[in-house]
């Protein structure tokens, strides 16, 4: 069994600094403690809006300091249950986060009905007036929901649901990431291993195809076992969804998530079917990657399987982190400055430790630096993991400093472009350090077609799932272990089944997803990847102009709709256009990636 490393045995340079929300979990009782006299000043404030200018400036005031408040009591519960899942202290502290934000909401449910009884043209003055610019966005947004907002009541009630609709998440997020046991696998030395959902990816590149195959299966039919239990927390999932969406009066689901962001239904339609017009490149690169393995036949526990060209990136986090600031160079000496500081001032928490949350992510709270949680490796996916992360913690950052705290926060459609800007900088930035290697540039450009496949490609089929599963229970049909695998399986079939052969455990892999708990999300990967790789595009042909339309983008915050914050960047995603350059760049890396493997064989 390798060796775990724990909380204690990690310096503590390369954790995260949480003292900078609060200095300890006393304070942040003090702070729950005032989130609820906040709660209940703002319940007070019921019926006055329409008493003036005044009344309606102190209340949106109000409700800005409780959401600042809320987000540093829920976002520090969060990172510290986080850093241990079993911990049942910050489980509870979570807990109590949630249930207090339903609680308030509940209590300032009132303030979108009231804004919205007053006169006509009373809301658009207000949009207008230079002492709500703070507001300005929210006012708009608001106006907007009119056609979908109910009535104080009913929009209170609807707030007090928040917490039992989020139970099926909360339930998920507990099994899977404390109580869930895969078991163990054997690695390349025969040796034993504990087996996470983490671990899993280090399996599916090794060479040896006994450890992909084991760990792969194990994992999937680890799922499988607890399937019945995952499909009714899901379908727990999509219920709240459905009440939801029916009681604004949404036509389904899909339109209730997607009209938030001020997004039509054409762009997740006409994203899927620009998707499906490139399966047959995606089909071409899959049939590249197996010969270039040396397989007769390629399983989906195969995917992932890089190839050993005699070149490789092993990075400590040091190393790492001064790799990144060298590849973001592009957007600015400032940027690069603002970036140098993650690391020394522990914006960061790096290593996996016992019982930490899997995965990456970035987060943060308007008063404190952002945050970024990683599980480093020595490999190239750590690296890129490390510049996809400081991405969104960079935007973040630009946000709140430049914008106030009631539209600093950025939609999840824009959120993925600077992630995702960052990591093809990476790319471009080793592809040119390494000009004259050809292996490490048919490395690099594998690489860089996994990322577009896992990243467009796989994304939107998670997409195309999400969406046929809501539209299962909207026409009255449940949501069963068995059907959710048959359609998963046949996705699986319909993407790669031109190139790959789909294993039936394949059908279990729906149950490890956690973005499906945040429903109608996961497209919004593939759109910020297209959406990036044209803006990286521009960073990279020097024109300064480009630039600084993408730096001011990493200011906007919540300031705009998000497509409009991506035209202000120099991108339409109202429009296919983007998506179908995008696959013509994935097209031109499959030729290129042909002829190196071509030139390689013939050297």
């Amino acid at each position: 069994m390798e060796n775990e490393l724990t909380r204690s045995t990690v310096d503590p340079k390369y954790t995260w600094d949480v003292t900078r929300i609060y200095e300890s979990d006393e304070a942040w009782e003090a702070a729950f403690a005032k989130l609820k006299e906040l709660g209940d000043a703002i319940a007070a404030k019921a019926g006055t809006l329409a008493s003036g200018k005044e009344a309606v400036l102190s209340c949106l005031r109000m409700e800005d300091e409780m959401g600042c408040v809320l987000s540093c009591i829920y976002t520090y519960a969060m990172m510290k249950q986080n850093e241990d899942t079993t911990a049942g202290k910050y489980q509870a502290m979570l807990g109590r986060a949630g249930t207090l934000y339903s609680e308030v909401m509940a209590k300032a449910a009132f303030i979108t009905p009231e804004l919205l009884s007053l006169a006509d043209g009373v809301l658009e003055g207000y949009i207008a007036d230079p002492d709500f610019a703070d507001f300005d966005a929210a006012l708009a947004k608001t106006l907007r929901m009119k056609p979908h907002t109910l009535s104080a009541r009913e929009e209170q009630l609807l707030a007090m649901a928040g917490d039992v609709c989020g139970a099926s998440e909360n339930a998920y997020d507990m099994l899977t990431d404390a109580d869930m046991d895969l078991g163990t696998t054997r690695g390349e030395d025969g040796k034993k291993t504990k087996l996470t959902d983490v671990r899993l990816n280090s399996f599916l590149v090794s060479p040896d195809r006994a450890v992909r195959k084991a760990a792969y299966t194990n994992v999937m039919k680890g799922y499988g076992k607890l399937g019945n239990a995952i499909a009714a927390m899901y379908a727990g999932q999509v219920k709240g969804d459905i009440f939801n969406a029916k009681a604004r009066g949404f036509k389904n689901c899909r339109e209730s998530y997607l009209y938030r962001d001020d997004v039509s239904e054409d762009v997740y339609d006409s994203l899927i079917d620009a998707i499906h017009g490139g399966l047959d490149t995606l089909a071409e690169y899959l049939r590249i990657k197996k010969e270039q393995v040396g397989l007769a036949n390629m399983h989906m526990y195969d995917m992932y399987l890089g190839v050993d060209t005699g070149f490789d990136i092993k990075m400590d986090i040091d190393e790492a982190f001064e790799t990144f600031l060298e590849a973001v160079k592009p957007l600015g000496e400032d940027y690069v400055a603002d970036a140098s500081r993650a690391l020394p001032d522990r914006w960061i928490d790096v290593y996996e430790t016992k019982n930490k949350r899997g995965g990456a992510y970035s987060t943060s709270v308007h008063s404190a630096p952002p945050y970024v949680l990683l599980n480093h490796k020595k490999t190239y996916d750590g690296l890129s993991t490390l510049c996809h992360e400081m991405g969104h913690a960079m935007h973040s950052f630009y946000s709140n400093k430049t914008q106030p705290s009631a539209k600093a926060d950025y939609t999840i459609f824009v959120a993925e472009v600077a992630s995702t800007c960052n990591e093809i900088l990476l790319s471009e930035y080793l592809m040119k350090k390494y000009e004259g290697n050809r292996a490490a540039r048919i490395m690099l450009i594998g690489h860089l077609l996994e990322h577009f496949r896992t990243t467009v490609f796989r994304q939107t089929m998670f997409a195309e799932f999400e969406h046929k599963a809501h539209a299962m229970a909207e026409a009255g049909e449940s949501l069963t272990k068995d059907n959710l695998c048959a359609m998963y399986y046949d996705l699986n079939k319909l993407y790669y089944g031109r190139a790959v052969k789909v294993d039936k455990e394949v059908q279990y892999e729906w149950m490890r997803i956690p973005h499906f708990y945040s429903s109608f999300y996961v497209y919004k990967y593939a759109t910020g990847f297209c959406a990036a790789v044209a803006l990286a595009r521009g960073i990279l042909s020097g024109d300064e102009e480009k630039l600084a339309a993408y730096r001011r983008f990493l200011t906007l915050g919540g300031s705009m709709t998000p497509i409009e914050e991506l035209k202000v960047a120099g991108v339409d995603m109202s429009t296919p256009q983007p998506v179908c350059e995008a696959l013509d760049y994935f097209a031109e890396l499959v030729m290129l990636y042909r002829e190196l493997l071509s030139q390689e064989e013939n050297a």
